[in-house]
């Protein structure tokens, strides 16, 4: 059987325009790679329709898993949800609170993060904080359910 298939998507328009590299893009790779996906990107691209396309393309080029990082605050650049929202056809709440929850005693601000985590087609879509420590407590959650999670999402059973 072949390995799961995961795409990083970085959801910033500074780290687009090369103001700053992504640093939250590789820790995502790293670890996915790490529970045995193969990954593409990340590809970084601007908030807004750019992150729509790019969830779109990877549901149709059927990834397993997609997750974003980056463009979940309160900025009035920060539109990752939104789009996110148009893509999924069902949501998966606890994720996204899991990952909110986790933080929450050492960065009391991650309780701010609006990310949402849901399925397209056969893909499961998480999004994930911007921050480098947030990529880091993002795959400590997703590590012990995400190989289920693409299992239940391909029919398997409970």
């Amino acid at each position: 059987m072949s390995s799961p298939r995961a795409l990083v998507i970085t959801c910033s328009n500074r780290a687009a325009a090369g103001v700053y590299e992504d640093r939250g893009g590789p820790i995502l790779s790293a670890g996915l790679t790490e529970l045995g996906f193969a990954v593409d990107g990340p590809q970084v691209v601007p908030d807004g329709e750019p992150v729509f396309e790019a969830l779109t393309a990877g549901v149709a080029a059927g990834y397993d898993v997609i997750l974003t990082t980056g463009g979940t605050g309160l900025t009035p650049g920060d539109h990752t949800p939104e789009v996110t929202r148009r893509v999924i056809e069902r949501e998966v709440p606890g994720i996204a609170d899991a990952i909110r929850r986790h933080s929450q005693d050492k960065v009391p601000t991650s309780m701010l993060s609006r990310g949402l985590a849901g399925v397209a087609g056969q893909t499961l879509i998480v999004n994930l904080p911007g921050s480098p420590g947030g990529c880091k407590d993002g795959i400590a959650v997703l590590s012990p359910i995400l190989r289920h999670a693409v299992d239940q999402i391909g029919g398997g059973d409970h």
